[in-house]
């Protein structure tokens, strides 16, 4: 049987935070206070200080929001690998709704400097075809002193990016999500039949759900995984039956947190493995699926849990489909390789790996991944060193 090496959180934190983005989906386990502005509520006016491609004159800068007209409020950051994949799906809605009154403005709230930096290089994929240029098709702006991600984000209690904003003909928030889902609503909304109250008790049941995962979150954290299944039992009674697009993906997402909880008690049952390996094949041919799979499964190991077979798939699936990824998520596929390999103590291979995710990295991110590659360096020669001090004879052998 694999013996599973729990390796340093400072190491395993570090190289992760490096890599990884809003990709990997988040959440706060503190209680908050209401959100002061949510689906229905009237949209704060806009005061942005950068808009990128205003010499086009392709639209006209945003404050308040004409009557009649429909507008997506947009965050991203240049740092943000969804929102750069978000980026083309952007323009083709753009494109779309142009002569329908409908315009994007996407912010971000870091410096000018920040983003003009990216402007002139190829977008990934499209060579050839700059940042600049693609997103000239939309309203590309910088905001830093953060006064419109207060009045949105904050006020909303959206802790990540990318995120958008639909603003409908009467001013009014009419929904809240991840740009890439955001087809429907808005043609929903342009053609007079978005149900807003739906979509409000829709929100309702997702709040619902993270209070009841802080409390599913808290069985697990004091090693209650019996209280912790059954909890997460109970949440999924109540979208069982749920025919709408999210409440059938939450659901599948409960049932993984589900199968993840009896992996992290020790079930190695066939059920469990089957599971798992199941999930992993369907996977396959999308790199993104494949790193989350792998950051919950190497969150597994680093609580303890031996998963068996599957960690040595999940490598291999890693392998497979990193080189075909896109290039921001190159580095956290190498990273996820360099600490399951560390984790089964094989750490020539996972030196390796950590070496392609600094090869892969640039700016910030490559001095993380170079900060992990030496922290590894460091587990490996103590690994040695111990192993060294076993195999030495004792005095008087």
């Amino acid at each position: 049987m694999k013996r599973f090496r729990l390796l340093p959180q400072t190491w395993t934190r570090r190289a992760l935070l490096g890599a990884a983005s809003a990709m990997l989906l988040a959440g706060s386990s503190a209680a908050q206070a209401e959100p002061t502005l949510t689906v229905g509520s009237k949209a704060p006016s806009l005061d942005i200080e950068h808009y990128i491609h205003e010499e086009l004159g392709k639209f006209d800068p945003v404050t308040d929001f004409k009557e009649g007209n429909v507008y997506v409020v947009e965050f991203w950051a240049t740092w943000c690998g969804p929102c750069i994949q978000s980026m083309p799906h952007l323009v083709e809605l753009q494109e779309k709704y142009r002569d329908q009154g409908v315009q994007i403005v996407s912010i971000s709230d870091e410096d000018l400097e920040t983003v003009e930096g990216i402007l002139d290089r190829d977008y990934p994929g499209k060579e050839g075809v700059t940042f600049k240029e693609l997103t000239s098709a939309y309203t590309l702006t910088v905001d830093p002193d953060g006064s419109s991600t207060d009045d949105y984000m904050r006020a909303a209690q959206q802790n990540g990016i990318p995120a958008a904003f639909l603003v409908g003909k009467t001013g009014l928030i009419e929904w809240i999500g991840h740009p890439m889902r955001l087809d429907d609503p808005l043609e929903q909304v342009l053609e007079g039949t978005w149900d807003r109250e739906a979509y409000k008790e829709e929100m309702a049941r997702q709040q619902r759900l993270e209070e009841a995962m802080q409390k599913i979150n808290r069985l697990a954290g004091q090693g209650k995984m019996d209280d912790a299944i059954k909890a997460i039992e109970k949440v999924m009674e109540e979208f069982e039956g749920l025919e709408d697009e999210a409440s059938v993906s939450i659901l599948e997402q409960l049932e993984q947190i589900k199968y993840s909880l009896r992996l992290d008690s020790g079930d190695l049952s066939d059920d469990v493995v089957n599971y798992f390996r199941e999930q992993l094949k369907a996977s396959k041919g999308d790199p993104q699926a494949i790193a989350r799979f792998s950051y919950g499964l190497m969150s597994s190991i680093q609580q303890g849990s031996d998963v068996g077979a599957l960690a040595d798939e999940t490598i291999a699936a890693l392998k497979e489909e990193t080189e075909s990824a896109e290039a921001q998520l190159q580095p956290l596929m190498y990273v996820l390789q360099a600490q399951m390999n560390a984790s089964l103590g094989r750490f020539d291979e996972a030196i390796s790996a950590q070496e392609k995710a600094v090869e892969k990295s640039e700016g910030r991110q490559k001095e993380r991944m170079e900060e992990g590659l030496a922290d590894l360096k460091e587990l490996a020669d103590q690994e040695k060193g111990e192993e060294d001090d076993t195999d030495a004879p004792e005095e008087g052998e």
